[in-house]
């Protein structure tokens, strides 16, 4: 945590993983207090697990930033996010790369941040779905046409796979800010 705290990062993406929403389990409170207590960049708390709107007020509780939904786990997903608003707590959406653009349209003005995933949540070290380029266009001209700001994560890929960042060029606008995000999960992996 130290050597990311003195890093150029912007913040941790922690992807908390229940092993039903996705086949992979990450990690729970243990882990989360220690970044409370030690991390000193913001904190996105990426919950990967059904059922989020029943866990909001525990995750909340560990000072994040930003609770980021998946909107393909939520049913009403307005209702989760006024209920992370109304604790103070930024909120963010993840799309997966099945979902279609237009369907973040309803929510777009009540999100801060869009986690445009690019590979299926799960497992570290996919390969880059290369359609998440023209995805991200149609993201921009989303948040453009409704002329609000938000942040855009530029994350879940392989870090090797430096194929992600071409053609990224003409993204960033006054209304999107693009974050690079340091993942707990890759600490051991060649990225630093």
């Amino acid at each position: 945590i130290e050597l990311i705290n003195k890093s150029n990062a912007d913040w941790f993406h922690l992807d908390v993983m229940d092993g039903v929403f996705v086949p992979n389990i990450t990690f729970g409170s243990p882990v989360l207090d220690i970044f409370k207590n030690y991390a000193k960049k913001p904190l996105d708390i990426h919950l990967m697990i059904v059922n989020p709107e029943n866990y909001i007020d525990k995750f909340s509780s560990y000072n994040p930033d930003i609770i980021t939904i998946p909107m393909e786990a939520v049913k009403d997903i307005s209702a989760v996010l006024k209920k992370i608003k109304n604790l103070n707590v930024k909120a963010g959406l993840a799309i997966n790369p099945d979902t279609p653009i237009k369907h973040l349209e309803p929510y777009i003005n009540e999100i801060d941040m869009v986690c445009l995933m690019g590979v299926f949540p799960g497992f570290s070290g996919q390969k880059f779905i290369n359609k998440t380029n023209s995805r991200l266009i149609d993201l921009k001209n989303l948040i453009e046409s409704k002329k609000i700001r938000i942040t855009l994560q530029k994350l879940s890929f392989s870090i090797n796979d430096h194929s992600a960042f071409k053609d990224l060029n003409g993204l960033v606008s006054p209304e999107i800010e693009i974050c690079d995000t340091v993942f707990f999960s890759c600490l051991s992996s060649s990225f630093l």
